[in-house]
């Protein structure tokens, strides 16, 4: 996937997010629970644009570590928000899908850009 396709599946995935806490219930526990997703779910989004400004390969990947930390979170609300029935589990499953294949993909990514470091500093 491109710098430029990614930042724009993670613009997506904060617009998500955005809908669904949008019509999360007024209670306290739906309140407080949107907005930590609405938090962590638009970081996702925020960071890798500032990932694709990095200045260094290490930066980069230290950056994405922190998209890989926001995602994560996201599907720890998310999933919250199901067990706890604040949201059916029909309404969030494809975005919980959605932040695990991110945070998937942030995974792959770091351990690949950190190997090709450890490979360069080895000679």
């Amino acid at each position: 996937m491109t710098e430029t396709e990614m930042k724009q599946r993670t613009k997506e995935f904060a617009l998500r997010v955005i809908k669904l806490v949008n019509t999360v219930s007024g209670d306290f526990a739906g309140r407080r629970l949107g907005d930590q997703l609405l938090r962590s779910g638009t970081s996702v989004a925020a960071n890798y644009r500032s990932a694709c400004r990095a200045r260094s390969k290490a930066d980069f990947i230290n950056k994405l570590g922190i998209v890989e930390e926001e995602a994560d979170e996201s599907a720890l609300w998310i999933e919250l928000m199901s067990e706890s029935r604040v949201m059916s589990h029909v309404k969030v499953e494809k975005l919980l899908d959605e932040a695990n294949q991110i945070t998937a993909m942030m995974v792959a990514s770091r351990k690949s850009l950190g190997k090709s470091i450890n490979q360069k500093s080895k000679f």
